[in-house]
């Protein structure tokens, strides 16, 4: 097959598809288009084709717009530069239409599952809302982000959807050395430079270390890159959906898995009181320091530092709930499996990947447990991303 890479073909737009792009078909081929929306017919240049039925290209001219595509508020949110954004050219209404989009499809290829999902948008509008940024230095010296699917890093003079980023892009660094920059709730800036120096990889804390955070009526202070939520909205957002679906009886136990630093477990915590019990598990070793020193004064909460597929095989009891945040990857068939063996009343799920959400959807099912409630949150505005919080509840006989 001839390699399509160069190539501009029209294309008429069609569906969008996971990913932060569209689908359409030229020529018998599928063709992932990136800065099209649904309906559009636009010229489209190849920018990678490996040979298989479906290749991948960006709409470099848009013959015929559709109504909710309005100018990119970032220059180098175009084909050719910076990757961190996907839906720069569509209103934030139509954002989160689509992504709203994406997840009833993910749920209805992936676990069978029909259901209308609508986004919620978070407090503070689509830009200036990114508090963790992770930047590279390119052979100038200047910081910037990497081009879609490839090494290449695009300077920047500002990102329109972080907050400002002046103590990073107004110096010079170590050509490929990595900047992470973290602004936290009391406005303290932290920036640390990773590099690798002569085969061994070296971290540097320029500013601050240890964030301040605010959330679910409490005050948090954690390793500053180490996890939290990236839109200054989210962990109050989803801590406050998560108390509300895990309504853990008093006295109960409740597990807390890929706790981070145990944001939902103080949710849970308040909810069994002194009497009951919250498992926290994490792999982190520094995450589960600084949830075991911000929750001190909860003696009901206990961690267990592990990996989770590890660690839950071996929890005693039956709990009342389980709330289970995991990374992209999703918890995994043995994870969800090892859940509904200790047969929790209701499971809490916090998903960051749709996908991921629905493959494990489709293993509570096959385990007798449904989805009962959704939400889903526009948690990463101008991007693909979307946040869903999810009840699963034992299917009734």
């Amino acid at each position: 097959m001839t390699d399509w890479v160069g190539r501009t073909v029209e294309a008429e737009v069609g569906a969008v598809a996971h990913g932060g792009h569209c689908v359409s078909r030229v020529d018998g081929r599928v063709v992932f288009v990136r800065h099209a929306l649904p309906g559009e017919l636009v010229l489209a240049e190849i920018t990678e084709d490996k040979g298989g039925a479906f290749c991948r290209a960006d709409a470099v001219r848009v013959l015929r717009a559709a109504p909710e595509r309005v100018e990119p508020p970032c220059p180098v949110a175009a084909p050719g530069l910076c990757g961190g954004c996907d839906w720069q050219h569509a209103t934030p209404e139509f954002q989160r239409e689509l992504k709203a989009r994406v997840v009833e499809e993910q749920l209805r290829r992936l676990a069978g599952i029909e259901r209308p999902v609508e986004v919620e948008a978070l407090p503070g509008g689509p830009l200036r809302w990114r508090t963790r940024v992770r930047l590279v230095a390119g052979r100038d010296g200047r910081a910037g982000l990497r081009a879609h699917r490839s090494h290449r890093v695009v300077a920047l003079e500002d990102c329109p959807i972080s907050l400002p980023l002046d103590p990073v892009l107004s110096r010079r660094w170590r050509p490929g050395s990595e900047i992470e920059f973290t602004h936290d709730g009391d406005g303290q800036a932290h920036v640390r430079e990773v590099s690798v120096v002569r085969g061994k990889r070296r971290s540097r804390q320029l500013s601050g270390g240890l964030a301040v955070q605010h959330a679910a009526g409490r005050d948090w202070k954690l390793d500053a890159h180490g996890f939290w939520q990236v839109h200054p909205a989210a962990a109050d957002t989803f801590a406050a959906v998560v108390g509300e679906w895990a309504s853990a009886p008093s006295g109960g136990l409740a597990w807390d898995l890929y706790a981070g630093v145990g944001l939902f477990a103080s949710v849970l915590a308040g909810q069994v009181g002194p009497d009951g019990e919250v498992v926290a598990v994490e792999s982190g070793r520094r995450a589960v320091r600084d949830g075991e020193a911000a929750l001190a004064d909860l003696a009901q909460v206990r961690w267990r530092s592990g990996r989770v597929e590890q660690v839950v095989r071996e929890l005693p009891g039956q709990p009342d709930v389980v709330v289970l945040d995991p990374p992209r990857a999703g918890a995994g068939r043995a994870v969800v499996e090892s859940i509904v063996e200790s047969r929790p009343a209701r499971v809490v799920y916090v998903a960051c990947d749709p996908a991921a959400l629905a493959r494990d959807l489709a293993t509570f099912g096959q385990a007798g447990y449904g989805l009962a409630e959704l939400r889903a949150f526009d948690a990463f505005p101008m991007t693909h991303h979307v946040e869903c919080v999810a009840l699963v509840l034992p299917n009734q006989p």
